[in-house]
Order: C-alpha cells, then structure tokens, then sequence
C-alpha cells in the first residue's frame, strides 16, 4: 500500500512540474494527482485530456506509471532485484504472493520473471500491429509513439489515449484492425497472468487449473453476453449505433462488452447510451477482470463463487462445485466479504457524490463504480467534478487497485489467537 501510495506521489510530482504541461505551465497539483492515481491504479479517468494537456515528457511519465501500475509495485520491485543481483528474502516471496493472488510460495520468482516476459511480449506485438494501422493517418514517428502508448495503455486496462479532445476511440468505432487489436490486448491483460501461464504450458500438461477454467468460462460468458445486450438496446438508438452497419454495430457491442472489464476505452458516446445499457454496463464494471491481472473490480472468479454458492443454496447442496471441484468454505466467505465490502464503498461513495456533485444518480453511479473498478469509462462527470469530489474518486481508485480487502489487512488489528468458540445460535433467514 506504501508502495504504490509512494509511485504516485513522486508521479503527481513530475506532472504538476511546467515541463509535463504542452503550454510549459504548471499543472494544478490536484489534477496531477488525479491523472497520477489514475495511471497508476491503471484507471484512465482524467480530468484533463492526456493527448493536447500534457507534453510528451508528461505523457510518458503518465506510460511509465501505467507500466508500473499494471505489473505491480512488488513486481516492479523484484525485476530491480534482479537487474542488481540481489537475492529475494523470504518476506519478499510472501508478500509477492500475496500481491499475485497465488496460493504457496512455491515458484514465485519464475512466475515474476514469466509475468514480465509476457507483458513486455504483448505490449510489444500490440504496439507493431497499432503502428503499422496507424502509419495511414500519421507520420511514422507519430505512428510508431501512438502504437507503443496505446498498447501499454491497453494491455494494462488503463484507457488512457492520445487522440484527442477526450475522444476516445469514437474515430475508429467501424475499423475492424483498431478493434480487434484493442480487444485482444485488454482481454489478455484482464486474464492475468496465472491464466497465461497456464495456457502456455497446455501443450505440454495438457489440462487447465481450476482457476484458469473459472477465469476462460467466466470471461467468455461475459462478453458474449454483454455484447448481445449491448447490440439489443442500442441497435436503434441514433445517437450511437443507429447509424451504423451491422457489421459495425457488432464490433461496437463488442468492444463496448470487453471494455467494461476495467479497461475504459470507448468508441460509443457513453452519456448517449440508453440508461439500461448504462446499468448495465455499471453490473460488468463491478464484477470487473480476474485476480492477478491488471484489471480491478470484485473479480469473475468472486462472482463465479457467489453464483455456485446461491445455485448450491437453491438445490440444497452444502458444497459449492465448480467445474467437479469443491470451493472451500474459507473461498466462498471471502467471495462474500470483497463484494459486500465493495458493495458498502460504492454505494457510500455515491451517497457523498450525491450531495457534493450537482448530476443525475445513475451519471453518479456509473463514475463512482468506473472509479472502483479501475475501469476509466465516463459519462463526463469527472471532467465537472468539485475538489470533495476529485479527493473522492482519487480514494476510490485506490482502494479499487489494491482492493478493499487488502485495505482491510493493511489498516485493520492483527487478529490473535482464538481462545474460545461461542455457542452456535439461529436466526431466520430470508
């Protein structure tokens, strides 16, 4: 938690200096802060447009910060350890699992080294493919630095970029390369990285872990799911898709399906969507990508666990089965606590932005969730939000990267050691 708090300090720092500005004028330091939290916890809300605000010092100061935001700070922190030959301690190694969600110590460090393999390979085959459409609109140059920030900022789930006028990807909403480049750089950042792993070794142990099926169902499900909605609701509306052709129209509810899963880039006007697409896409928001990937929100695996739960409760089962393997208790209690918890902060935080901010609830809603979830998406709120309301989010996105359990274990006492049980009693439920 210091670790990143840290990043982001020393970030709001250089982008509030004269030199990260494009008019060599200082930056107001809350708004550096804002943009320094949000590329860090690989958000992309922003208050001022990264493509004409700031310099191209600022703008790769805000990259550098997204990099190290989506890998991690303890990751990050490890490769240094490994560019200057010093050994990993013990302590290091739990809390690097820890950070990667992983279940035993047990080959941390090569999952580090593989983690940033796979990044760096990534990001780097989405940055030729970006160059090499872009090299039709730009100079090479151009191109070549459009292709590189945009696939770091996409493949981190960050959605931040460089067109323009906060603009997003509305100019390219029926290019089928943008698209489906940019889809496939946010669904294998928001996989994560034990997902990855997992399919590249198929070939030689031949199965998936359960997770890894968990993460590939769930994710599926989602985009398939939230595409066909988003193609139902606005495939009239004149405002968006209206207009569009089919194949078009497909690729819109596509992109605006996977972007959800906390990556915020849009090519749709998100304010001119119908208000039940707009709570839609609030519901994927919150669920957001999967544990040790570079996306937020609750988690597909979380959500997984609750709907096995709730079926396991209606067939009158004890055991939550997922894929023919049995949830532990302690599984299905934690699924519960990280969505209540980020239930209880989402719900608080737009109860104060309902009073500080003068927009509608679901405008509210949709920004106070995007912030949680690290998604980026906007309906243009952020860009009239009030200081209480910057502070606000600026929590939020924190909260959201780190996640309101690790909060918890960051903040809270230490448990000690259980003397006693209580006398189990009953209550009526439901």
């Amino acid at each position: 938690m210091i670790g990143f708090a840290l990043i982001i300090f020393i970030g709001s720092q250089l982008l509030a200096l004269p030199a990260a500005s494009s008019t060599g004028t200082r930056t107001a330091w809350i708004d550096a802060l804002f943009t320094a939290t949000s590329a860090t916890c690989v958000t992309g809300l922003v208050t001022l447009d990264t493509g004409t605000h700031y310099s191209t010092f600022g703008q790769i100061v805000i990259l550098l910060l997204i990099q190290i935001g989506g890998l991690g700070f303890m990751t990050m922190a490890t490769l240094f350890a490994f560019f200057l030959k010093r050994r990993i301690s013990l302590k290091e190694r739990l809390i690097l699992q820890e950070s990667l969600n992983q279940s035993s110590i047990e080959g941390i460090v090569r999952l580090v080294r593989r983690v940033v393999f796979y990044a760096l390979s990534i990001e780097a085959a989405g940055a030729i493919l970006f160059t090499c459409r872009f090299l039709y609109d730009m100079s090479p140059g151009r191109a070549a630095y459009f292709g590189v920030f945009h696939a770091i900022s996409f493949f981190n789930n960050a959605g931040f970029d460089l067109m323009g006028n906060f603009s997003g990807l509305t100019g390219y909403v029926g290019d089928p390369f943008v698209n489906i480049v940019t889809m496939l750089l946010i669904i294998l950042g928001g996989l994560g990285f034990i997902v990855l792993s997992d399919l590249t070794d198929l070939r030689r142990s031949r199965r998936l872990s359960l997770h890894s099926k968990v993460v590939l169902g769930m994710t599926g499900i989602l985009i398939l799911f939230g595409a066909f909605v988003v193609f139902i609701f606005e495939y009239s509306n004149a405002y968006t898709m209206g207009n569009l052709g089919l194949g078009e129209k497909i690729l819109a509810a596509f992109l605006q399906s996977v972007s959800p899963r906390t990556a915020g880039v849009n090519t749709l006007d998100l304010a001119s969507l119908r208000q039940a697409t707009q709570f839609f896409l609030v519901v994927l928001m919150f669920i957001g990508a999967s544990p040790g990937s570079t996306g937020g929100g609750i988690k597909t695996t979380t959500y997984a666990a609750l709907l096995g739960a709730v079926y396991a409760m209606i067939r009158g089962k004890e055991d939550v089965v997922l894929f023919r393997y049995r949830l532990s208790q302690e599984r299905v209690y934690k699924a519960l606590t990280v969505t209540l918890m980020a239930l209880a902060l989402v719900m608080i935080a737009t109860m104060i932005l309902s009073a500080t901010e003068d927009h509608q609830f679901l405008e509210i809603l949709f920004e106070v969730t995007s912030a949680f979830g690290t998604v980026g998406l906007s309906m243009g709120l952020t860009l009239q939000l009030t200081l209480a309301g910057k502070i606000i989010i600026i929590l939020l996105m924190f909260i959201g990267r780190l996640g309101p359990l690790t909060m918890g274990y960051a903040l809270g006492p230490k448990p000690g050691r259980v003397l006693y049980r209580h006398a189990e009693g009953k209550i009526i439920i439901g």
